[in-house]
């Protein structure tokens, strides 16, 4: 009876024995791997629009302004004092959620002059990172990130005159810069006016409207 019992003891220690060295063998490997998480990149993207509206007390050939545009423009009407708005450019992009946009072009004359042959205007628009969130109020929101616009408009510097033989002169222009650049947060897919830009003799100005709203495709 007592050799059995010793037995017993002996296997149950050599168990016990057993279980450890085999929970540390799980643990050792455990430790060895290299922790594995599953990253996803957002795919999302978002189309965004800018629009560069002119504001001006002259004469306009095309005042037509897209409907999506319509309480932005009753906004405008209400607090600025210009006569006549114009579309002068829009500028559709995609980018992905969390990217970055930046684009320069050369275009038609933002501000019109006299002079018979128009000259181009350059301009340049980037935002460092567009980025999806949510408001207080739980509204989807995109944010905008290092926003910034700039245009070199070309400035007439000289008055309309003739040669002694009536050939005209030719105009002469300089190029002046005007620039912007902010931080906003707007609802999505809601045309917001960042802000305006005085340019030229005339007292026009440039007034920028954003939007972006994430893509269904």
């Amino acid at each position: 009876m007592k050799h059995r019992k010793a037995l017993c003891l002996i296997l149950l220690v050599l168990c016990l024995f057993a279980g450890s060295v085999s929970v540390q063998a799980q643990t050792t490997q455990a430790e060895a791997r290299p922790a594995q998480t599953e990253t996803k990149d957002d795919e999302t993207n978002l189309d965004t629009q800018l629009y560069l509206i002119v504001g001006t007390n002259g004469d306009v050939a095309d005042a037509k302004i897209p409907a999506s545009l319509d309480a932005v423009m009753k906004q405008l009407r209400a607090t600025l004092p210009f006569r006549n708005y114009r579309l002068a450019a829009t500028l559709i992009n995609r980018v992905k959620n969390e990217g970055k946009l930046e684009l320069g072009w050369i275009g038609a004359p933002l501000v019109a002059t006299a002079a018979a042959s128009q000259p181009t205007t350059r301009s340049s628009f980037r935002v460092r990172q567009i980025k999806l969130g949510r408001n207080s109020e739980g509204q989807s929101t995109v944010q905008l990130a290092g926003f910034a616009f700039s245009a070199q408009i070309p400035i007439q510097t000289n008055v309309a005159a003739a040669l002694a033989d009536n050939r005209p002169i030719p105009p002469v222009f300089n190029y002046e810069g005007t620039s912007l650049s902010t931080d906003i947060s707007m609802r999505e897919g809601e045309p917001v006016v960042v802000g305006t830009l005085n340019v030229g003799p005339s007292g026009d100005a440039i007034i920028l409207v954003v939007s972006a709203k994430r893509t269904t495709k």
